[in-house]
């Protein structure tokens, strides 16, 4: 298991604010590394409506999550890029970087990635992460699915990339939503060979009959 990674990760305008509130705070706390952040507009009226009212930019909405982590237990770096700035690092296949989650993934954005249509920053930098065969993970909220989601989710299956669906279990008995979260987040980071203290695991069934 590594214990230090460069991510590129994205945030579309689906909802589950939540999801990406884990997943910031437990690189932020426990994993070393260095990530590109890129937000897209919906994806902060999501958040306004889901967790904050009051974020208007990409700097105040990385801020509202990581807020109450005094900065000398910040192991984990995010650098922000805007989604228009398709000329940035992620953009590049000779970036830096080991993966990329986009979570939560709207169908918008992951319809865009499945057709090739790298019209923005997020768009182009999962396309280059299939295109370099480095890791890439969607997590879509959406419920019911229709059948041009289900073909979608199965062409990026196909060239390479993982869907995990923002469906968590309930055998680790969670006691709050933000348990919920974190066996999301922990999918996503256990796909990317990380492990951490907040990582949830099945220990196996050892009842007997």
């Amino acid at each position: 298991m590594m214990d230090k990674i460069n991510l590129i990760i994205g945030v579309s305008g689906a909802s589950g604010s939540i999801y990406i509130s884990n997943l910031l705070q437990t690189l932020s706390e426990f994993v070393e590394g260095k990530s590109a952040l890129i937000i897209s507009d919906s994806a902060l009226r999501v958040y306004r409506e889901e967790i904050n009212p009051h974020i208007r930019s990409e700097e105040s909405f990385l801020n509202d999550i990581l807020g109450n982590l005094p900065d000398e237990k910040r192991i984990h770096q995010f650098e922000i890029f805007s989604t228009s700035d398709t000329g940035a690092p992620p953009a590049s296949g000779s970036a830096n970087y080991e993966g990329m989650v986009i979570m939560p993934c709207s169908m918008k954005t992951l319809s865009a990635v499945a057709r090739g249509h790298a019209s923005n920053l997020m768009e182009r930098a999962a396309d280059v992460c299939i295109k370099e065969r480095k890791k890439l993970i969607l997590t879509p909220r959406e419920t019911p699915l229709s059948l041009i989601h289900i073909q979608n989710m199965r062409d990026l299956t196909l060239a390479g990339a993982v869907i995990l669906p923002a469906s968590p279990g309930f055998y680790h008995k969670p006691s709050s939503m933000n348990d919920l979260a974190n066996f999301i987040t922990s999918k996503a980071l256990n796909l990317l060979g990380i492990s951490t203290r907040r990582s949830i695991t099945w220990k196996g069934d050892h009842e007997t009959a």
